[in-house]
């Protein structure tokens, strides 16, 4: 059993360090989200867990590509009982009503936590998806992928490791970071903030003008502030 407390200082070191090697591709992603509809679900969540909303968002992002038809404990249908781990979850009556049970009831019982510093909060992520990449002494692809903390290793099924695999995935980390320029409710203490270079390699797509009111003008106005902060 790896020692939490010392994976914690490590994961907070990296948060500190940390330089998106990916950084293009996090904006959008975080973008989707924050988006209110997303937020308002997520908020849900949290309200009846405790559990904050970003790192729902994360581990919702990480599990299925925010498919909400997907549980957050597995990616499995919440509509059907869990065939991977945690096996044997639902069905649901909805994708809250997933999320409550794998916060709530499923390691490692996020809801129980009482330590949302970053360290916390990233080992809390890192422990949800399990601890081997611990084990072996490696950083977490599902909390620093597309950082350069995270240069290889994948475990492509459960128990099976694969040291040669690039995980394509973003990383928890860096897609927090990203939701933090456009998302102010994102806090932590004062020595948790990340570093202000992380975002620099962002650069702004060009696009035809979206029509006024539409969605695609609420999205391109959060990309604004994405690059606007991050100049």
């Amino acid at each position: 059993m790896p020692d939490l407390a010392l994976l914690q200082a490590r994961n907070a070191a990296r948060w500190h360090n940390a330089k998106l090697t990916r950084a293009s591709e996090f904006g959008p992603v975080a973008v989707r989200l924050v988006a209110p509809p997303a937020k308002a679900r997520y908020r849900a969540i949290e309200a009846r867990t405790g559990v904050p909303w970003f790192f729902i968002a994360v581990a919702h992002q990480r599990e299925s590509s925010q498919d909400w038809s997907r549980s957050l404990a597995q990616g499995d249908p919440w509509n059907r009982t869990s065939t991977h781990e945690p096996k044997g979850r639902g069905p649901f009556a909805s994708f809250e009503d997933a999320a409550v049970d794998a916060l709530k009831n499923c390691a490692p019982y996020a809801a129980r936590n009482t330590d949302w510093s970053i360290g916390g909060l990233l080992t809390m992520l890192e422990q949800y998806n399990g601890l081997g990449y611990s084990n072996r002494g490696l950083a977490s692809p599902y909390i620093w992928s597309g950082t350069d903390q995270y240069l290889k290793g994948k475990y492509i099924a459960d128990g099976k490791f694969d040291p040669t695999v690039v995980d394509k995935q973003l990383g928890c980390a860096g897609l927090i970071v990203a939701m933090m320029q456009i998302e102010s409710s994102i806090k932590f203490g004062p020595d948790d903030e990340p570093a202000v270079v992380a975002m620099k390699p962002l650069i702004a797509p060009s696009a035809p003008s979206p029509v006024k009111g539409s969605i695609s003008a609420v999205i391109a106005g959060f990309l604004s502030s994405i690059f606007k902060r991050a100049a």
